[in-house]
Parts: structure tokens; sequence; C-alpha cells
């Protein structure tokens, strides 16, 4: 199965804070690059899901409203970007430095924030996955975040291995109103 994995557009805040869960606005300008150039490229006809949050739908909505072809987008919370807690929304440099030691240091469990840890992450991705696979279709679209598609990267190397630490977390991951396309 192949598995577009678009990247909502930058969001509308200052630069430098912390974001996964909060729910904020993307560009609207930027959401419609990135819905053009995607329009451009993905096959007839796909079925699309995006993240439950504002700034995936605000794309999916975009790119649906110019490819009617694809599926109408279906919201789904297992596609959310991680919840950093009480880090949401704050100076990534205001963060204590200690916060950060913790949590490579248990890269895996620790709860960056006080909510949801890496492979809290990674385990409802992989539930995701393991239900879009299980439909049996050629080709999909999830509309989501950085984070959400380093999980799936990470699933496709490793599968269901648990993370054993941050070297194993992918580095990579399109900018803001970018993709990438996997084969699972």
């Amino acid at each position: 199965m192949k598995l577009w994995l678009l990247r909502h557009a930058q969001v509308v805040l200052e630069a430098g804070l912390c974001y996964g869960a909060s729910d904020v606005a993307a560009d609207g300008a930027l959401t419609l690059e990135a819905a053009e150039r995607a329009a451009a490229f993905l096959p007839r006809g796909l079925p699309v899901w995006t993240s439950a949050l504002g700034r995936t739908r605000q794309l999916g909505e975009t790119l649906q409203s110019l490819r009617p072809d694809l599926g109408q987008p279906t919201a789904e919370t297992r596609l959310n970007e991680m919840d950093f807690g009480q880090w949401e929304l704050q100076r990534w440099d205001a963060i204590p430095r200690v916060a950060f030691d913790e949590w490579m240091a248990n890269f895996a469990d620790h709860r960056f924030g006080g909510e949801e840890s890496t492979q809290m992450v990674v385990n409802r991705v992989a539930s995701a996955l393991g239900e879009l696979t299980g439909k049996g279709l050629e080709e999909a679209v999830w509309i989501c975040h950085a984070g959400v598609i380093r999980a799936v990267l990470y699933l496709a190397t490793n599968g269901s291995a648990p993370i054993v630490s941050v070297e194993q977390w992918p580095r990579e991951a399109p900018a803001p109103g970018g993709y990438i396309q996997i084969t699972l």
C-alpha cells in the first residue's frame, strides 16, 4: 500500500513556540499553496484522512475543493500531533533544560510536558496504520503532523518494536506544507 503523508502548512504563531495538540490555525495562503501542489500529483479518487486538529482539516478541505474526486476528508484523532502538556504554546527556549534532558534520557516513555510519551504516539499511529492497511486499499492520504509522520517512518523501519532511544527516532520530516510518500 502507498501512503501519502501531507504535513499541514505553517501555523499562524510566532516563531519559537511549542505546539503539538494545541488547535492553532495554519496560514491560509500557504495552505492553498500546499493544496495546489498536492492536487497536482495525487492520484485520482484516493481516500483522505486528517487529524482532528484544524490546521490539517484546513488543508484537507482546501485540497478537496480543488480535487473533488478525492474522498471527503475524515478526521481521525489518532493522527493528532503529540500532546506536549504544560509546554504547549510556551517558548521552546523557556522550557527548562532539565525537561529536555529527562525526555531524552527516557525518550520512549517520558511524558514531555506531562501528557503524552513518544511511545504513546507511536502506539496510536500504529493502531491507525493497522486499521488502514486492513481496509485493502492500494493508496491513501493522511494529512497530519511532523510527529505523526516520524512515527509512521519509525514503524515502517522498526515494525512494532518499542523505541529504545532517541537515536531510533527519524530526524527528518517534510517541512510545513510538504509531503512524503511511503510504501507499507
